[in-house]
């Protein structure tokens, strides 16, 4: 069997193996979205297959909707070649349920692959075709807070935004260029309205979005690639609307086992690529059950109908709270919290590490007894049971295969939003967070994980993350069992507003995290005997 449309003809070895096949016209459906495009996505990697090409899949199956999405790829464009085109934009859907059984179902809702390249014309004309379409509805993203093209530090905007707002927008390369780009062939063609979504897991993102896209559009005006008018029209949001949202779904990187339990089902070239740029994909897409979308409802042309597909349309206000209630409280800090050190004590996956009762007790001390007291109630989720269901289910998931090392990617651009929220929550109900031991705990064992030695003082590699060479610079010297220069080299970390969002010091924690940190350079088994003695004493 052939993850191809000529393959699907073969429905009964498909179905005899449990993978359900679209019940649907595949090629109609892709014709149809070809010709009036409703829906665009850009960022077309693992979560975008089997979240929003999910939703679709099922809104075109009740007969809800017609038409599927045109995917565009703005980064990774060996997407495209190795994953989209020679599988005719099909996807494999595998849900991972941790009593071990699975849910497979090819998606066929993914109608088009089209390249954001400009040195491309065939794939850019293409690009602009679509955007100028009078129908289109919205314009999703998934592409990683990073491809807002933001700098942690100071706010400013990378150097590949920074060349796209000289070199204009017929030569676009950033995702928020080719936006900006795209929506002023749109503006030109007609003023037609539309609504920029957002779906990645950042704070605000709407407002992220829409302040990028205006940012490069303010530049162009004042280089004379566009006229006063565009930024007008940038700014209406009856116009042009960049909702808020909140989303959660854990998936992660393709599973090899994952691949050879398909292979050996009969269904041939399913092994996961690694690309150039180091994109993790496969021609399938394996993920929890569980998710989540909470979409504020602000749509200036009209909008797919979401909500039958188990989206959350409301308000901004409501979608705020959801975001920070995740983010902040119920799932992202424990993540952060275990992550490094699962790390430390030679976890590779995050449910083995799940099942330590010294990493558990620190997951429900950072989950219920602090993020908990901290969280916003959105009213249309429990944060209580959203966090339930996150500690008792999501997390111990053995079938997913999610690595603490995925955990500690970007840690530095995170710590800030994922605990500094819950600190100043604290400090503006108490004076301080020195009630604070989960977080703290969390903190110090991040920057005991920027050191590279695990707790058996064997090196290991760090994830990726922009500033770990800074940080590292900076903690030169620190040695194992030697905590005299802790605080000179510390302090200037803990008190960086631009990691923390605030002085951890003023915040009256900062001294505590010293102190942990010290106690668990001591030597080997030190990290493991200083997360035991804070949550068994509540020092």
């Amino acid at each position: 069997m052939r993850l191809t449309a000529e393959g699907l003809k073969q429905r009964k070895d498909w179905e005899a193996e449990n993978i359900a096949l679209p019940d649907y016209d595949v090629q109609e459906v892709s014709d149809r979205t070809r010709k009036a495009p409703v829906w665009l996505h850009l960022g077309i990697g693992n979560i975008f297959r089997i979240f929003m090409g999910g939703i679709a899949d099922q809104l075109i199956r009740q007969g809800a909707m017609d038409r599927g999405i045109i995917c565009g790829e703005t980064f990774d464009y060996e997407i495209v070649d190795r994953i989209f085109s020679p599988h005719d934009n099909l996807a494999l859907g595998v849900i991972l349920h941790g009593d071990g059984t699975e849910e497979r179902r090819v998606l066929g809702s993914m109608a088009e692959a089209v390249k954001a390249k400009w040195d491309e014309p065939e794939s850019w004309e293409r690009l602009k075709e679509i955007f100028c379409d009078p129908g289109l509805q919205m314009v999703s993203f998934t592409i990683t807070e990073k491809g807002y093209g933001l700098t942690k530090t100071d706010g400013t905007y990378t150097e590949m935004v920074q060349n796209d707002m000289e070199n204009g927008p017929q030569r676009a390369v950033s995702a928020m260029a080719v936006t900006a780009a795209m929506l002023l062939e749109r503006y030109r063609s007609g003023k037609w309205p539309i609504a920029l979504v957002s779906m990645d897991n950042c704070s605000k993102n709407g407002e992220k979005l829409g302040d990028a896209v205006r940012t490069v559009a303010e530049e162009w005006i004042k280089r004379g690639y566009a006229d006063e008018g565009f930024l007008a029209y940038l700014s209406d949001e009856t116009q042009v609307s960049f909702p808020w949202t909140m989303i959660d779904k854990i998936t992660p990187r393709p599973s090899e086992r994952t691949a050879k339990e398909l292979e050996d089902a009969g269904v041939e070239g399913m092994m996961p690529i690694v690309t150039a740029k180091h994109t993790y994909i496969a021609p399938f897409v394996n993920a929890e059950g569980p998710q989540y979308l909470v979409v504020e409802d602000r749509f200036p042309n009209g909008r797919p109908p979401l909500e039958k597909a188990g989206v959350y349309m409301t308000d901004r206000d409501t979608v705020n709270q959801s975001e920070r209630m995740k983010v902040t409280a119920c799932l992202n800090p424990i993540h952060s919290a275990l992550g490094p050190y699962g790390c430390l004590m030679g976890y590779e996956l995050f449910s083995d590490e799940m099942n330590d009762p010294d990493m558990l007790a620190l997951a429900r001390l950072v989950g219920y007894g602090e993020g908990l007291q901290a969280a916003p109630d959105p009213k249309i989720l429990s944060p209580k049971k959203f966090l339930d269901e996150v500690l008792n289910e999501r997390f111990p998931n053995p079938y997913l295969g999610d690595t603490t090392q995925r955990l500690c990617v970007d840690l530095s651009q995170m710590v800030g939003i994922r605990f500094g929220e819950t600190i100043k929550t604290y400090v503006s109900r108490y004076g301080d967070a020195k009630k604070l031991i989960g977080i703290p705990l969390a903190v110090a064992g991040w920057l005991r994980y920027l050191l590279a030695v695990d707790d058996e003082g064997t090196p290991f590699a760090l994830a990726p993350d922009p500033m770990i060479p800074e940080l590292q610079k900076r903690m030169e010297g620190i040695s194992f069992g030697d905590p005299a220069s802790v605080g000179e080299k510390l302090r200037p970390i803990l008190s960086e507003t631009s990691i923390f969002g605030m002085d951890l010091y003023a915040a009256g924690i900062g001294e505590r995290i010293e102190e942990m940190f010290c106690r668990e350079i001591k030597g080997p088994g030190a990290v493991r005997k200083t997360v035991q003695t804070y949550l068994s004493s509540g020092e």
